[in-house]
């Protein structure tokens, strides 16, 4: 049933980015506060809801975890939401942002979507048939991650400092900044999916959730990559995520691994 669950992913995908695209920049856009002080707009609530009513219709039977709304249904089958990763750049007019769209059979991630419209891109995978960008399923190219073997001739793109500070693993971010050949914050979705495509070489966050990983991890590992936690673990369970092209994966995993005295660690050196 995947190819079938991959083209009604698209489906919803189209409907969110129908959503998006008409609150994108609009004057009358509501944009209010979470508990966590993180924004979300009403296009965020807009788009969590035409995919649940859309899902209920054409998945009755399949569980739902979204970022705005509770989590409905059970069983082992369960779509994975996030409506806009990136509101904030979306609020503010900055247009890098996507609607992840994921399908998960018990832990394991079988259908991703993700969906950039104010970029004209979509990004999407489906388990062992390979990761694909365009704009449809007809119109599509393969996407494959690159073949950088060393971290001093990697590209690494990250979403802030801030982060990694406080997480406790700082210094060993910094210092792996340091040794790549580039560095960019690309951020959010944009840095997998870069890491997809072999454009960029690896990409890590210190804290993420399950919908802002679900459907990005897919498309990396189908991409020839790997995508694990910052701890290692393979999928997107977190906390937080490394993705790379997998010849870099374990050197930056031992490099992001918490200092053995975290409670206590120096000032980062910048």
């Amino acid at each position: 049933m995947t190819g079938e669950d991959l083209r009604l992913a698209h489906t919803l995908a189209d409907q969110a980015d129908s959503i998006t695209m008409e609150r994108f920049r609009a004057v009358d856009l509501k944009v209010s506060t979470k508990p966590d002080l993180s924004p979300v707009s009403d296009a965020d609530v807009a788009v969590e809801d035409a995919i649940r009513a859309t899902l209920s219709r054409s998945r009755p039977r399949d569980a739902v975890h979204g970022e705005e709304r509770e989590d409905t249904g059970s069983g082992p089958r369960r779509w994975v939401i996030d409506p806009i990763d990136g509101t904030k750049n979306f609020v503010r007019g900055v247009p890098v942002w996507a609607s992840l769209i994921a399908l998960m059979d018990g832990d394991e991630v079988i259908v991703g979507v993700v969906s950039a419209p104010a970029l004209n891109r979509r990004w999407w995978a489906a388990k062992g048939s390979g990761a694909y960008t365009g704009r449809s399923l007809t119109s599509a190219r393969p996407c494959q991650v690159s073949k950088v073997g060393t971290i001093s001739d990697a590209s690494l793109s990250y979403s802030s400092l801030h982060g990694w500070i406080e997480s406790g693993r700082g210094q060993g971010f910094v210092d792996l900044m340091r040794d790549c050949w580039r560095t960019r914050a690309y951020g959010d979705f944009w840095s997998y999916m870069l890491v997809a495509e072999g454009a960029v070489d690896l990409a890590a966050e210190p804290e993420l959730a399950l919908h802002d990983m679900a459907a990005c991890s897919i498309v990396v590992t189908e991409a020839g990559g790997r995508f694990t936690s910052v701890d290692n673990v393979p999928g997107p369970v977190g906390p937080g995520a490394i993705a790379t092209n997998g010849l870099l994966h374990d050197d930056v995993a031992d490099r992001l691994a918490l200092p053995e005295d975290d409670e206590n660690e120096p000032t980062v050196q910048i």
